[in-house]
C-alpha cells in the first residue's frame, strides 16, 4: 500500500510544505494553508499513468523507466554525435498568427511544450482555439495535396492500401477540462475555427487525456487547462502543486516521445505568478505570458522562456467579439488621429517613444493642467507613474521656471499604454508645459529622453532605434539628448534632430515659455 503523508498546500499561489503556518510565506496571504494527505505512488505506478498509454501504441521499447525498459535498448541508440547529419531541426508549425509565431521564434517546434498564462478572462482559450482552426486548416490542406498526390503513383505501384497506414493524421485534438463539448464548440463557431479535422474533447482525466493524445498522434494537441485535469493516481486537490506536477511530468512524457506539440494553459495568481509549482516552468519548453488590460482590447504576448527563440519579442493582438485579431503595426493604438489641421495637436499632447522587446512602440501622453480648489492639488495618472510624476513637475517649477504645484493635474495615455519608462521623461514635461501654456506641440514633433533632478537631459538606451521608428511614422522633427563623446545620431530621411541638453533647451525648442 502506497505511503500516506500529511501536506499543508497553500489555495492562492500553491505552495507546500509540511508545517502549517497562518500567513502564507510564499504569497503573504492569511488563512490560504489548509491540509492534505497525499498518497505517493510507487515508480511502477507513475510509469503507467503516462508512458505505459504510451507504450501501448508502439513505444514498448522504451516505454518504461525502469532499468527492464532501458535493457532492450543498446546505449549506441540513445546517443548521438553533434555532427550527425541526422539529427536536422524539424520544421515549425505555423500557427496563423505571423505575431504569435515571431514570438515564438518562427512557429511552433514539433515535440515542443509551450505552457500559455494569463489572468482569467484575456483571452488564452480563444487565441488556442483560433491557432487550432488555423492549423488544422493547413494540415489539412497539406494532407489533401499529398492524398492527390500519392493517388497517382499508387495507381502505377499498385500499393494504394498499404500508403498511409504509418503517416501522421492531419488533425488537431483540442481538449478541455473547463467547458463542455457544447460549449468549445459554439465558441469555434463564433470565432470561425470550424474545422472537420479538428477534434474536440472534454474531460479532466490525466489517463483519458494522454490516450487521446497517444493514440490520435495529432499534429497539434491543446490542454486547456493543467489546473483542471488531475489524476487519479495519487492524492490532492485539482491544480494543487502535486496533481500539477504529475500532469505536467505525464503530458511532457507523451509529447516528446510521439513529438506531438502541446499547447498548455496555466492559470495565474492574485499577483500575476503562474499557479502551482514553480517546476513547472523549469518542466516546458515554453512559457508565454498573455497580458492585457480588461478595459481595453489590446493584447500583448511575451514569451518569458523561449528554448527555441527569443524572449524579448512582443505580440500585439486586438481582441473583439469576434475572437481575436493580430496587429501587426501596433503603431495607431497608442496614438490619437489628427486634428483639424494637418499639423495641430490639443495643447497639452506629445509623442515619446518606448522600447518593448525588440519593439518600439509610440506612446502619446495627454495631459490637463486645471486650477485646484483643493488643500492639496490632485495628482490623476494613467500609464504614468505617480511618483514619477511628483518629481517631473517640481524639476519642470525649478529648472524651466514653470510653475504646476498649486494646479490639479491630469496624466494618461492612449490605449492603455505604459510611459513609465524613464525616456518618457521628456515627453510628459513637454506635454506638460503645453498644456499650463496653451500652446499645442506639432504633431509631426517627438521627445525622447529622461529628465535628471538637475534639469538635465539624459541619454536613454536604443535611442537609434527609436529615432529610425518616429522616422518611419512620420515624425520630421525629433527631440532626443545631446550626443556624447563627439557621437552623431545617424538622421534618417528628412528628419530633423534636435539635440538638447538640459529642460530649459526643451522649453525654448519647443517655444512653450
Amino acid at each position: 500500500m502506497a505511503k500516506s503523508s500529511s501536506q499543508f498546500l497553500c489555495s492562492e499561489c500553491g505552495w507546500s510544505g509540511s508545517k502549517w503556518f497562518g500567513r502564507c510565506p510564499n504569497c503573504g496571504e492569511w488563512g490560504t494553508i489548509e491540509e492534505f494527505h497525499e498518497a505517493r505512488a510507487t515508480p511502477a505506478a507513475r510509469g503507467g499513468a503516462s508512458r505505459t498509454t504510451a507504450a501501448g501504441a508502439g513505444m514498448s521499447g522504451t516505454g518504461s523507466g525502469t532499468s527492464a525498459g532501458l535493457g532492450a535498448v543498446s546505449m549506441k541508440d540513445l546517443m548521438r554525435a553533434a555532427t550527425d547529419t541526422t539529427l536536422q531541426p524539424a520544421e515549425r508549425i505555423h500557427t496563423g498568427f505571423s505575431e504569435y509565431d515571431r514570438v515564438l521564434g518562427g512557429g511552433i517546434v514539433p515535440g515542443a511544450v509551450i505552457l500559455m498564462a494569463g489572468e482569467p478572462g484575456v483571452g488564452k482559450s480563444t487565441l488556442l482555439l483560433e491557432t487550432a482552426g488555423h492549423v488544422a486548416a493547413t494540415v489539412g490542406a497539406a494532407t489533401v495535396g499529398a492524398a492527390s498526390g500519392e493517388s497517382g503513383e499508387s495507381g502505377k505501384g499498385g500499393e494504394s492500401g498499404e500508403s498511409g497506414e504509418d503517416e501522421k493524421p492531419a488533425s488537431v485534438l483540442y481538449i478541455s477540462g473547463e467547458e463542455s463539448l457544447a460549449q468549445i464548440r459554439m465558441r469555434a463557431m463564433r470565432i470561425g475555427a470550424m474545422q472537420e479535422n479538428l477534434l474536440l474533447a472534454s474531460t479532466t482525466d490525466l489517463d483519458t487525456v494522454v490516450t487521446l493524445i497517444a493514440q490520435e498522434k495529432p499534429a497539434l494537441a491543446i490542454v486547456d487547462s493543467a489546473q483542471t485535469i488531475h489524476s487519479s493516481r495519487v492524492d490532492g486537490i485539482p491544480g494543487g502543486s502535486t496533481q500539477v506536477r504529475e500532469v505536467a511530468t505525464a503530458l511532457i512524457d507523451v509529447a516528446k516521445a510521439q513529438d506531438i506539440p502541446l499547447l498548455l494553459v496555466g492559470h495565474v495568481t492574485k499577483d500575476g505568478s503562474i499557479a502551482g509549482p514553480r517546476t513547472l516552468e523549469h518542466l516546458v519548453d515554453v512559457v508565454c505570458q498573455f497580458e492585457g488590460d480588461p478595459q481595453t482590447a489590446l493584447r500583448l504576448l511575451r514569451a518569458v522562456k523561449n528554448r527555441f527563440g527569443p524572449t524579448d519579442e512582443v505580440g500585439c493582438f486586438d481582441m473583439s467579439g469576434d475572437g481575436i485579431e493580430e496587429v501587426k503595426n501596433p503603431s495607431g493604438l497608442f496614438m490619437s488621429d489628427g486634428t483639424d489641421a494637418e499639423n495641430a495637436a490639443p495643447a497639452g499632447t506629445c509623442v515619446s517613444f518606448t522600447i518593448d522587446g525588440l519593439r518600439s512602440l509610440p506612446i502619446e501622453v495627454q495631459t490637463l493642467v486645471t486650477d485646484s480648489v483643493l488643500p492639496a492639488p490632485r495628482r490623476a495618472t494613467n500609464g504614468v507613474d505617480t511618483n514619477r510624476l511628483a518629481m517631473l513637475v517640481a524639476v519642470l517649477y525649478r529648472h524651466a521656471h514653470v510653475n504646476l504645484l498649486g494646479k490639479d493635474l491630469y496624466v494618461s495615455t492612449i490605449a492603455g499604454g505604459q510611459a513609465k519608462e524613464p525616456a518618457c521623461d521628456l515627453a510628459i514635461v513637454a506635454a506638460l508645459a503645453s498644456a499650463a501654456t496653451q500652446k499645442p506641440i506639432p504633431r509631426t514633433t517627438a521627445a525622447i529622453g529622461e529628465i535628471s533632478l538637475t534639469g538635465q537631459v539624459r541619454p536613454v538606451p536604443r535611442i537609434q532605434h527609436r529615432i529610425r521608428e518616429a522616422a518611419r511614422l512620420g515624425f520630421t522633427r525629433i527631440l532626443v539628448p545631446r550626443a556624447r563623446g563627439g557621437l552623431r545620431y545617424e538622421r534618417p530621411g528628412e528628419v530633423s534632430i534636435v539635440e538638447v541638453s538640459s529642460l530649459a533647451d526643451v522649453v525654448r525648442e519647443l517655444k512653450l515659455s
